[in-house]
């Protein structure tokens, strides 16, 4: 495995990488797997919340990947404007959640850290 990983390093290194992410179903009615099996796609990084990993582990299925080209994303789009959604505040929303989201996780990965590192301290 860490062989193949090498390999592909400077392949992932230099291609445009989408971040997915948090990666779960907003609600009881989508699959716990939903954005796992909607948005597989070689190099991007798709970040979730454990029992989104362990449920996907457990019965997860990757499908089709994403399209390269964006497949029929200009007629998704497009529905969602007919149908009154402003794209370009969704697209500024979701940004703003996003990246709250990704500094929220951060910090809470920082501070368990710290708190391990000082557990380990005070054992030695």
């Amino acid at each position: 495995m860490l062989h193949r990983a090498s390999k592909a390093l400077p392949t992932l290194a230099l291609a445009p990488n989408a971040c997915f992410g948090p990666a779960r179903a907003q609600g009881p009615k989508g699959p716990d797997t939903l954005y796992v099996n909607a948005l597989a796609a070689p190099f991007t990084v798709n970040t979730m919340p454990e029992g989104t990993l362990k449920a996907f582990g457990d019965h997860g299925e990757v499908g089709d990947i994403l399209a390269p080209n964006g497949g029929d994303c200009e007629k998704v789009l497009a529905s969602f404007a007919k149908a009154g959604i402003d794209i370009d505040a969704l697209a500024g929303q979701l940004q703003v959640e996003g990246a709250s989201s990704f500094v929220k996780s951060w910090n809470d990965l920082m501070a368990r850290i710290q708190s391990k590192s000082a557990a380990i301290r005070k054992a030695s």
